[in-house]
């Protein structure tokens, strides 16, 4: 009897050791992993997957959820008559280990920290439908939808180095700025046959490379428009210039910016798009960019559909 309790004892501690691993001690982060469109709704709160430390789109100031990403889902919390709570996203090695993380799965050390919706995600067909040497479909377990911002590149330079950025063969003789190892870092460090790449200077984010801009380090930074935007508000950043070049060769010059769910939760996609549609639509959004001193377009996916009066009214401009 005594070897049987020991192995009975021995069980139940490695059952709550799983346990253990499986939970990191927040109740609101460890619920059931399938949270429909009708439990979210009887639970009263919205869990909105956003990144850490990303502004202007997701970040903390004072210990409160801030940026563009957030706002957004405030805003559908709210049209759903429901709370909203924020999930921290850490970026992983790439898009599908995100998503793998925090919409379907759960990482393996907290499965059941799952988002109910995730923000910022690229829309986009291509992605969606990506396939491996098999033949399955990579991202079979998310649904991509609710586009609801169009984002694209910008430089900002600082007109006492510049006269102007025209093309970016200007950066062959003036040092530039970027987010390491990011698009425009291997732009940029690969372009024109590598005839930029010793004037490409790497910092940890874009207002590194932008205090970098003012102690003279660089001539330009590249970053995504809303990052740049952000910077260009700030009083200490007001005497750079954006400029109007294009990235040839660059792959995307814009691309539409929506969310993802789950892909057996499709009801709640449909409110949520739903949702966003009329924020679209209505120029609520555009308005809201506008609060927060950032430009914004109406996400290529409207553009098919609605009339040029819809499109103006969309953007602000009615």
């Amino acid at each position: 009897m005594k070897i049987l309790s020991r192995i009975l004892a021995l069980l139940l501690l490695c059952q709550l050791g799983f346990a253990q691993e499986m939970d990191d001690g927040d109740p609101l982060l460890n619920r059931p992993a399938d949270r429909t469109y009708d439990i979210i709704l009887e639970s009263g709160y919205l869990k909105v997957g956003v990144y850490e430390n990303f502004p202007p789109y997701s970040y903390q100031v004072d210990g409160e959820p801030r940026g563009i990403d957030v706002e957004i889902g405030k805003r559908i919390a709210e049209a759903m008559g429901v709370e909203f709570r924020v999930h921290w996203i850490v970026p992983d090695e790439n898009l599908g280990d995100d998503l793998r993380n925090n919409v379907w799965k759960g990482h393996y050390l907290a499965k059941r920290r799952l988002a109910d919706v995730m923000m910022r995600v690229p829309y986009d067909k291509t992605y969606a439908y990506m396939q491996d040497s098999t033949g399955e479909y990579i991202n079979e377990q998310v649904v991509l939808f609710g586009p609801y911002q169009q984002e694209t590149w910008q430089i900002a330079f600082n007109p006492e180095k510049l006269d102007a950025v025209d093309t970016v063969a200007v950066f062959q003789y003036h040092p530039i700025g970027v987010e390491i190892d990011t698009l425009p870092d291997f732009y940029l460090s690969s372009g024109l046959q590598g005839r930029l790449r010793d004037q490409v200077r790497h910092y940890t984010n874009v207002r590194e490379a932008f205090e970098a801009m003012r102690n003279g380090e660089v001539s330009a930074v590249m970053g995504m428009r809303a990052e740049i935007d952000h910077e260009m508000s700030r009083p200490e950043n007001r005497a750079f210039q954006l400029a109007g070049n294009g990235f040839p060769a660059i792959g995307k010059q814009v691309w539409d910016v929506g969310m993802a769910i789950k892909h057996t939760h499709r009801q709640l996609g449909y409110a949520l798009e739903a949702i966003i549609g009329d924020l679209v639509k209505s120029g609520d959004l555009q308005s809201l960019f506008a609060q927060l001193d950032l430009r914004y377009s109406v996400p290529q996916y409207y553009r098919e559909f609605l009339s040029e009066e819809a499109l103006a009214k969309a953007a602000g401009e009615l």
